[in-house]
């Protein structure tokens, strides 16, 4: 039995909160919404995030951060990529050394463009975890199988977290390409976000497997040039996150993208959603990063055109389409 801390009470941190209290272990939830934290406390739900889902006794939900984290093992970040190193500062001086702080968040930070697990380290002195793939809540609520990555500096701490969450329906895999797990993670955000937009615009199924499949390339180009190994973007948090963020109706990048592509405004869509679209912050950083680093996505480029600078986003598919002739393998 372990006990550990969630600091945020989203969607996904809650299905792995009940996901951890049924194997046996002592959850807390630190939430800054009182709201939230009462209606878990006391009714053991949490419908603003996830409907259906009732929390176990061992599940208790807190205010206050420092009786949250009291005792604890581990900690898991379930807050959105803008929030990590706020979340971070929180924690200075408040946990020993030796307690692993696990990530669940995708996407790199604004304006510095680090990954979150380099955010983490400026911040504390603790061992990072990082935990992604296709894993919608709802689906892990729901206990149908799904698979994941666990990867770390310290593969020991991955490992660790790999025996921590794993269960009959959920099974973890360790990748210590720790680079090519966060970017694949981030930038599949993207394109989630395009294939949301071509769903609103009416295109077919040939439009959405070529998104899919030159989407992947512009994750594998970034990533390798960030220092990814390619076989890890052909993997669960590549290949396997883009396939379900592009085609799922769980997925709230695609769901905002759908809003876009039938007309409805950016901030009006993001509002509808309801939650962080974390395709749009990752559209601006790696927009800007391409642009630092001469690197060709034009996926990216495009959205970009359509979120920030009001382009037509028929127009913009057009221009992909007529672009001058390439091989397929660049």
């Amino acid at each position: 039995m372990s006990k550990i801390t969630f600091l945020g009470g989203g969607s996904f941190g809650s299905a792995l909160a009940v996901l951890l209290a049924e194997k046996n272990n002592i959850v807390n939830i630190y939430d800054r919404n009182e709201s939230v934290v009462n209606e878990i406390n006391i009714k053991r739900t949490n419908e603003k995030y996830m409907k259906d889902l009732i929390f176990p006794a061992t599940v208790t939900t807190f205010n206050n951060i420092d009786e949250a984290i009291e005792g604890t093992d581990y900690i898991v970040l379930s807050v959105p990529s803008h929030v990590i190193r706020s979340m971070c500062k929180l924690l200075k001086g408040k946990i020993s050394k030796d307690i692993p702080i696990i990530s669940i968040a995708k996407g790199i930070e604004e304006n510095s463009d680090k990954r979150l697990s380099v955010v983490i380290e400026e911040e504390l002195d603790n061992p990072v975890v990082i935990l992604s793939g296709p894993s919608h809540a709802e689906e892990v609520n729901m206990r149908l199988p799904t698979t994941i990555v666990s990867t770390s500096k310290d593969m020991k701490y991955a490992a660790d977290v790999q025996d921590l969450f794993m269960n009959s329906y959920f099974r973890i895999y360790t990748n210590d390409d720790l680079i090519g797990v966060e970017i694949g993670g981030a930038v599949k955000n993207i394109i989630a976000l395009a294939a949301g937009v071509i769903d609103g615009l009416g295109y077919g199924d040939n439009t959405k497997a070529a998104l899919l499949t030159r989407g992947m390339k512009e994750i594998s180009r970034v990533g390798t040039a960030l220092g990814g190994r390619l076989e890890t973007f052909y993997g669960l948090t590549g290949m396997g996150d883009l396939i379900v963020t592009c085609t799922s109706m769980h997925s709230r990048n695609r769901r905002a993208g759908l809003l876009i592509g039938k007309g409805m405004p950016v901030e009006e869509a993001l509002k509808e959603v309801g939650m962080v679209v974390e395709g749009v912050k990752a559209c601006r950083a790696f927009y800007e990063l391409k642009e630092k680093m001469d690197i060709s996505m034009p996926i990216t480029d495009g959205l970009y055109k359509g979120l920030f600078e009001g382009r037509d986003a028929k127009v913009i598919i057009d221009e992909l389409m007529n672009r001058g002739k390439k091989s397929e393998t660049f």
